[in-house]
């Protein structure tokens, strides 16, 4: 024993890795159970003593070949110690992974909005984490982090634990546009993240002065044409839907209308009411407001079908000028390193949200509709809205430095 002792002391730097692979095992299966009171463990002691016994035996076969049993050589040793370090790792992984999909969630939610509280994004990521609290029968809160546009919120989880617990409210906007429209974007909406749910889509609707000769899409074409760089039109900001959408709407039909960017998408809809901004192309939680009151016009909205929040509008493709098809999405993702199993349990659950009447009538309310995508098509959802959008902004070379 005094002999197996001194040549434990003795292993050379690949022997050294392998034991602490193995105590580290050991340490997982046996003592992390016992310091967070998961006493069901308890019973894989004995996989702990089989882990750790398994390389002072190989090392005493190390030892008794010193004396010149020739029971294993160096060479053989070394494969030995890996292969059984990756079966380890094996074990581990096919040990947990269950274990870890039955104890989730096993802390609070924590949904992440990267925009300012009191917006739409926010009111969403509220009922949302409402809805969550009850399905999972675990809090959920809102956590605003802006800057950035979205891109400091939508950093901080793609760099965050990726355990499920720490969730984005990705939408159209930071999970589509700014992988479009910034060239050195911090994080890659397709490598760093995967969804767990998509939950609801907005139509935009043209929006014109309640004062100007248009009632449709077709009157709109031709007062424009007939005005070339007299008319303007306002958004939220350079690379916002509102500019990017209203561009390629316009270039879709080969108009000209000159964009005024402001600092949200409130200001404009005063300076449309003050008569000194002519269009917005806006979405339908905001526009509804000033159209169903006939402060502002309703020409046509962006999605394929009409909503029934303005059933009076129609689509641009009814229009018959041009083809538009788009609505603003929203949808929760999760660190891309993510357990599948946490994964798929999480989207099963979201599935059901979507089916509860009281949120899908918060939706409604509000213009939308719920968007079911569907488990087998949730990772190529976004890869679609992406190549889809791409094509479209190339043609107006819109980019955000």
């Amino acid at each position: 024993m005094k002999n197996l002792v001194q040549q434990c002391i003795g292993m050379d730097s690949a022997s050294h890795h392998f034991l602490s692979t193995t105590l580290a095992a050991g340490f997982l299966i046996y003592v992390l159970p016992l310091s967070t009171k998961k006493l069901v463990f308890l019973s894989n002691f004995s996989w702990t003593a089989i882990i750790l016994l398994i390389p002072f035996l190989i090392q005493s076969l190390k030892f008794y070949s010193s004396l010149n049993l020739d029971l294993i050589n160096k060479a053989f040793f070394l494969k030995t110690m890996s292969l059984f370090r990756l079966a380890s790792f094996a074990f581990l992984f096919f040990y947990f992974a269950p274990t870890f999909a039955q104890d989730f969630p096993s802390k609070q939610f924590k949904i992440i909005v990267p925009s300012a509280s009191g917006g739409g994004t926010d009111i969403l990521a509220r009922s949302v984490a409402q809805k969550m609290s009850e399905f999972f029968k675990q809090s959920a809160i809102v956590d605003n982090k802006t800057g950035g546009g979205s891109i400091v919120g939508s950093e901080y989880v793609a760099r965050s634990l990726s355990d499920g617990h720490t969730i984005l409210m990705g939408s159209i906007a930071n999970m589509v546009m700014n992988k479009i429209l910034i060239p050195k974007l911090p994080y890659d909406p397709e490598k760093d993240f995967v969804s767990v749910g998509y939950i609801s889509a907005y139509p935009f609707v043209l929006m014109a002065r309640a004062d100007l000769p248009v009632n449709n899409l077709q009157e709109f074409a031709q007062y424009v044409k007939n005005r070339p760089d007299k008319l303007s039109f306002g958004s939220a900001g350079i690379g916002t839907l509102q500019h990017v959408w209203f561009s390629v709407l316009l270039n879709n039909m080969n108009l000209q209308v000159l964009h005024i960017p402001f600092k949200g998408a409130a200001p404009v809809h005063q300076e449309m009411l003050g008569g000194r901004i002519d269009f917005m192309f806006d979405n339908i939680s905001a526009a509804k407001q000033y159209v169903l009151s006939k402060r502002l016009k309703g020409l046509a909205v962006s999605s394929v079908e009409r909503t029934n929040l303005l059933p009076n509008t129609p689509t641009v493709n009814e229009s018959g000028i041009t083809k538009f098809d788009g609505e603003s999405w929203f949808g929760l993702f999760v660190p891309v390193n993510t357990p599948v199993s946490v994964v798929n349990k999480f989207r099963n659950v979201m599935s059901e949200i979507n089916k509860d009447l009281e949120f899908i009538s918060k939706i409604e309310r509000d213009g939308g509709r719920m968007l079911n995508v569907t488990q087998e098509n949730q990772n190529t959802f976004l890869r679609d809205e992406i190549n889809k959008w791409t094509l479209a902004i190339q043609k107006i070379q819109v980019s955000i430095e």
